[in-house]
C-alpha cells in the first residue's frame, strides 16, 4: 500500500547545488538506456537535457524560520525518467520542483493538462517542471521561486507578478517527490482565467499543456491528478 502524501508548511526554500554521484544511474546504466530508447521510439518529442535532482531533503529552523533544505545535483533527463519510471527504486534521491497554486478570485485552483509530447501525458497538475542548470544562481543557489515563475510564464503564459503570493511555501512529501507549492491569489475569477490561459495555449506552436482546468478544493478522486495535488487540493479546503 502507498504511503500518503505528508504535509509541512515553511517559510522559505534553501536549496543549493553539490557534486554528487549518483550510484544507482551508474549501476543501471544498461536498463535505463534501453528504457529511454523504447519511450523516445513511442514519444519523439523527449529530450535528454539536464536536470536537477537532489540527494538530502530536510526540514530545519534558522532564525525562528523553518526552511526546506535541499542538496541538487545534476542528472540527464533518460537517468531521472528511468528512476520514476522503476519506481523510484533510490530512496536516497529526490525529484524536488516548485509550483504555483494559482487561485481564482472566485477560489478556483488552475491545473494544466500535461499535454502528448510531454513525459507525463494526461496527469494534472500546477505548471512545473523539474530544475535545471538554468535554475542555478549566483553562489550555487537553485533559484526554486525563479523557477516557479518561468514555468507559469511558459506553460500558462501568466507573469507571477500579476497575482498576490503567500508569504511561504506548503511542502508535500510523496514518496520520492517533493512539491513546493506557493499559494497565488489571482484578480480574475475561474472562468475569465481559464479563457485567457486557453487564449495563450491556442497562440501556442507547441504547447506543453493539452488543456487546464480549474479545479474546486476539496476531495478529488481523479487518477490523473497525482497524489500530491490531491493532497493539497483536500487541505485547501479548510484553510480558506
Amino acid at each position: 500500500m502507498s504511503k500518503e502524501p505528508s504535509i509541512v508548511e515553511v517559510d522559505r526554500l534553501d536549496c543549493r547545488l553539490v557534486t554528487h554521484r549518483w550510484a544507482f544511474a551508474e549501476a543501471e546504466t544498461a536498463a535505463i538506456d534501453r528504457h529511454w530508447a523504447e519511450r523516445v521510439e513511442r514519444n519523439p518529442a523527449l529530450y535528454d537535457g539536464p536536470v536537477l535532482l537532489a540527494c538530502r531533503a530536510g526540514i530545519g529552523m534558522e532564525g525562528g524560520a523553518r526552511v526546506l533544505k535541499l542538496d541538487a545535483f545534476e542528472t540527464r533527463f533518460s537517468r531521472f525518467l528511468g528512476w520514476r519510471d522503476f519506481g523510484w527504486p533510490d530512496r536516497s534521491v529526490f525529484n524536488c520542483f516548485a509550483m504555483p497554486a494559482v487561485r481564482s478570485s472566485d477560489g478556483a485552483y488552475l491545473v494544466g493538462e500535461m499535454g502528448p509530447g510531454h513525459s507525463a501525458a494526461g496527469q494534472r497538475y500546477f505548471p512545473a517542471g523539474t530544475p535545471d542548470p538554468n535554475d542555478v544562481i549566483a553562489g550555487g543557489v537553485v533559484d526554486l521561486p525563479g523557477s516557479l515563475a518561468r514555468e507559469l510564464r511558459e506553460e500558462a503564459g501568466l507573469p507571477a507578478a500579476e497575482g498576490v503570493a503567500a508569504q511561504g511555501w506548503t511542502v508535500i512529501f510523496d514518496r520520492q517527490r517533493v512539491a513546493c507549492i506557493k499559494r497565488i491569489d489571482w484578480p480574475q475569477p475561474a472562468a475569465d482565467l481559464r479563457q485567457r490561459v486557453l487564449g495563450f495555449l491556442g497562440r501556442e506552436a507547441a504547447p506543453e499543456l493539452s488543456d487546464v482546468h480549474m479545479l474546486a478544493p476539496g476531495l478529488h478522486d481523479d487518477p490523473r491528478l497525482p497524489a500530491f495535488m490531491a493532497a493539497f487540493l483536500a487541505r485547501a479546503a479548510g484553510r480558506g
